[in-house]
């Protein structure tokens, strides 16, 4: 391994090893050039993880992505959110989602139940 890797301390030394990291992309696992493609992809994780976190998603977003994953419709959310109006104000974020949606939800869409405690951005009505 080449000793002129180092801790990523900066956005200067995070642009570096991002362009780094473009140079040896594709390099072979267990050769040089591999294992220092897999020690700064470590680093800019590390990095990122600290410096640029990134957020959950919003319940609804997290649901919308699923439906449109799996091909539903908001009728087919009826079991695990309730009638069709109840569904709509979730999804219109008029009402937030109660304990017992939380876990129909994530038993019946498989999203994470930390995501769908969050709460909703109301401030971005759909």
């Amino acid at each position: 391994m080449t000793a002129d890797l180092k801790p990523i301390r900066n956005e200067a030394d995070y642009d570096a090893a991002l362009e780094e990291v473009g140079r040896l992309w594709g390099a072979r696992s267990g050769t040089p050039d591999g294992d220092k493609l897999d020690v700064l992809a470590t680093l800019i994780d590390a990095y990122e993880a600290k410096h640029h976190p990134i957020d959950p998603p919003d319940p609804v977003e997290a649901i919308r992505f699923r439906m449109e994953q799996q091909g539903l419709t908001r009728k087919d959310l009826e079991p695990m959110i309730g009638p069709r109006n109840r569904v709509a104000d979730v999804m219109n974020r008029k009402r937030g989602l109660s304990i017992d949606m939380i876990r129909q939800l994530h038993d019946g869409l498989g999203i994470s139940a930390e995501v769908l405690i969050r709460p909703s951005r109301m401030d971005k009505v759909a």
